[in-house]
């Protein structure tokens, strides 16, 4: 792991850690925290950095490593952060949601398998 990928896998262990520790001391005062891990999101981000062929070509490669096939839409985010924030998960706090298409369950993919 170089040190860019552990500038980022700590930073994302930290980030979930913070949500845990703030939903456990917040917790008495009926404040809930949460979080939302997503994978990779087909952004204007995505396309801003890249030409659009490669975009695209990235997030083909990205899809056929990810167990339902495809990468997540932005509009499936702000939705799982739409449901947190309401008062239909008026039980939930110190969730760490993920949503990233099941890539955590399959061992097979390998983060530096983007060429």
């Amino acid at each position: 792991m170089g040190p860019v990928a552990l500038s980022y896998a700590i930073s994302k262990a930290a980030l979930d850690q913070l949500t845990r520790s703030l939903a456990l001391d917040l917790a008495p005062k009926q404040v809930r925290v949460n979080s939302v891990n997503p994978a990779i999101i087909a952004t204007n981000m995505i396309y801003r950095s890249e030409t659009k062929e490669m975009a695209e070509k990235f997030l083909k490669k990205t899809a056929s490593g990810y167990p339902l096939g495809r990468v997540g839409q932005p509009e499936e985010v702000a939705k799982a952060i739409a449901f947190l924030a309401s008062s239909e998960s008026s039980f939930s706090t110190g969730v760490l949601l993920k949503l990233d298409a099941g890539v955590q369950l399959d061992t097979r993919v390998a983060a530096t398998d983007y060429e």
